[in-house]
C-alpha cells in the first residue's frame, strides 16, 4: 500500500486535459481506489465516500457523518452528509469547479476491469452538467507502472522458474522411467514445493494438463480426479511465482509462464503444426512490441492482439484461440494497466513504459492445446522478453 502521489496525480491530470479525479466508494466496490489513494483495503463502509483530487489546488472529500474519519489518513478539507438530499448537494458543490471528471468507469463497460462505479452514480454526477471521462490510462500510470526495485523482483521469479521447468521435465522422466504412478495433481504438487523452495508465492497452483485437458486454458487438477501422466501422453504446464514483498506497503512482481511438451515419443505432425503457429503467432505479437517502443511510437492493448490473432486465423486455427493474447502483470498477476486483447475486450489503453505482461496466444482442439506464454518488460525505449523463450515443443 503506497502512500498518495498527490503531486503525480495532479500532473497526469493536467497532461491528460482533466480538471480533476473523482474516488467513490461503498461496501469496498472499488478496490483501485483504495490502491491509488494509498488507504488501507475497505473492511468496514457502509457509508458512501468521495473524494476528489483537483488538477490545481487542494483535494476534497465528501463522507457520511456516521463514518466521518474514514478518508481522515488523506488531504483536503473534508464536507460530511447525513441524508440523499445532503449528499446530492455536497458532491454538486465538491465539483462546482471541475468539468472533465475521471472515473472508475468505462464506455459500454469495454475495459471490465477498469468500470467499478455503477450507473447510478455516473448519471448523478452527470446531472451536475460534468463530462465523465474513464481513469483508464491514469490506473496504468499509478497502478501498473513499476519502481527498479519490482522489476527487480519480477527477474528474481523469473531466475528461479526457467530453473524449476527443466527439473521438473527430469523429475517426471525418472518418475516415469522408475514406473511410479504419477498424475496431473502429483506433479503439481512437486511443482508447489519447489516454487516454495525457492521462496516464491503464488496465488493458486500451477495448471498441469495432459492431453485434451490441455485444451482447458484454466484447467486445475484435483486430488482424486486428476488424470495419470503415461509415456504418450501431451503435456502443458503453465507455473507463475514471485518473492514475498519486503514490507506491507510494497509488492513483488509475478513471473508467468506456459510450455508445452510430449512424454516419451516425438510429436506428431499435427502437433507441430500447432505448436509453430502458436509460437509465430507470439512472436508477431512480440515483434510489434519491441518495434514500437523502439521507435518511439505508442502502442496500445489491443494491437499486439490482432497481430497475434491474425497469424492464427490465417493458419485456420482462429475459432480455437479462445482468449485474449497477454495480461498486464502488477501488483496483482492479472494487474491494471492494459491487456494484450482485442478479442475479450478491445483495450485501446497505452501499454506504458516499465510494465510487465505477458504474451500467451494459444490453440485448443479436442484432443490437446498448446499455449505459448513470455513475460516481456518495457522501458522508455525497449521492449525485452524476460526469461527463456520456448522455440520447440519439449520432449521428456
Amino acid at each position: 500500500m503506497a502512500a498518495l502521489d498527490l503531486a503525480a496525480i495532479q500532473s497526469a491530470l493536467r497532461a491528460n486535459g482533466l480538471d480533476a479525479w473523482l474516488f467513490y466508494d461503498h461496501h469496498g466496490r472499488d478496490p483501485l481506489a483504495y490502491s491509488v489513494l494509498g488507504l488501507p483495503p475497505a473492511v468496514h463502509v457502509t457509508r458512501r465516500w468521495y473524494y476528489v483530487i483537483p488538477a490545481h489546488g487542494d483535494p476534497k472529500k465528501l463522507v457520511h457523518r456516521i463514518e466521518s474519519g474514514r478518508l481522515d489518513a488523506l488531504p483536503g478539507a473534508r464536507a460530511v452528509y447525513s441524508s440523499w438530499q445532503e449528499l446530492e448537494y455536497e458532491l454538486e458543490q465538491l465539483l462546482s469547479a471541475c468539468t472533465r471528471i475521471a472515473m472508475q468507469y468505462s464506455p459500454r463497460n469495454a475495459i471490465m476491469y477498469i468500470s467499478l462505479v455503477d450507473a447510478g452514480t455516473v448519471e448523478l454526477v452527470r446531472s451536475f452538467g460534468k463530462e465523465i471521462r474513464s481513469s483508464a490510462d491514469l490506473i496504468s500510470q499509478f497502478e501498473a507502472v513499476l519502481s527498479a526495485a519490482q522489476i527487480e523482483s519480477h527477474y528474481i521469479a523469473q531466475r528461479a522458474i526457467d530453473t524449476i521447468l527443466p527439473a521438473a521435465w527430469h523429475w517426471l522422466r525418472a518418475e516415469l522411467d522408475a514406473a511410479r504412478p504419477i498424475t496431473e495433481y502429483s506433479m503439481q504438487s512437486w511443482l508447489v514445493a519447489a516454487l516454495e523452495r525457492e521462496g516464491l508465492q503464488y496465488d493458486n497452483r500451477p495448471n498441469v494438463s495432459v492431453n485434451h485437458n490441455a485444451a482447458d486454458s484454466h484447467y486445475d487438477p484435483k486430488p482424486g480426479a486428476a488424470r495419470p501422466i503415461h509415456n504418450g501422453d501431451f503435456l502443458l504446464v503453465d507455473i507463475w511465482g514471485r518473492p514475498a514483498p519486503p514490507s506491507p506497503s510494497d509488492f513483488t512482481v509475478f513471473y508467468d509462464v506456459t510450455w508445452t511438451g510430449v512424454i516419451g515419443r516425438e510429436p506428431s505432425e499435427r502437433e507441430q503444426t500447432v505448436f509453430r503457429t502458436v509460437r509465430d503467432a507470439r512472436d508477431a505479437a512480440i515483434a510489434l512490441v519491441r518495434q514500437r517502443f523502439a521507435a518511439g511510437e505508442p502502442v496500445a492493448g489491443w494491437e499486439p492482439d490482432a497481430a497475434a490473432r491474425a497469424v492464427i486465423t490465417a493458419a485456420g486455427f482462429g475459432p480455437a484461440f479462445t482468449h485474449r493474447t497477454g495480461h498486464n502483470i502488477a501488483r496483482e498477476i492479472h494487474g491494471a494497466g492494459a491487456h494484450l486483447d482485442n478479442f475479450e475486450t478491445h483495450d485501446v489503453r497505452r501499454i506504458l513504459p516499465n510494465t510487465c505482461f505477458s504474451v500467451e496466444p494459444g490453440v485448443y482442439l479436442d484432443t490437446f492445446g498448446v499455449r505459448s506464454e513470455i513475460n516481456m518488460i518495457t522501458s522508455a525505449t525497449e521492449a525485452r522478453v524476460t526469461g527463456r523463450i520456448q522455440q520447440e515443443l519439449v520432449r521428456i
